[in-house]
């Protein structure tokens, strides 16, 4: 199994993914990436994890809309494995942050 650092808000996150998949987990990291600094203002600079969860609303939000939007958007086959890609993210991120909170 790989591990890839994904860098998302400045705040360095170590996933593991599958051989192969790091490409496509970085893409996904820079993704969250891009909308770090819109989900850090919306969650008044509050932790990180606050942040995270805009930046999952906001990506929820794009889904949402593609789904209402059907021919314009991404296939519902794709947004299925969208969703299980930020899912298997969420879950290795919530593994290092009780790694992190072990660890202090």
């Amino acid at each position: 199994m790989a591990e890839v650092t994904l860098r998302i808000g400045g705040r360095a996150h170590t996933v593991a993914c599958r051989d192969g998949g790091e490409a496509d987990l970085e893409a996904l990291g820079r993704r969250l990436d891009a909308h770090a600094q819109t989900a850090s203002r919306a969650a008044g600079g509050q932790s990180g994890e606050r942040t995270m969860l805009y930046i999952a609303l906001l990506l929820a939000d794009e889904l949402a809309e593609a789904e209402r939007a059907p021919g314009t958007g991404p296939s519902s086959a794709a947004l299925a494995r969208i969703a299980e890609r930020l899912e298997s993210i969420a879950a290795g991120i919530e593994d290092g942050l009780e790694d992190h909170r072990a660890s202090a």
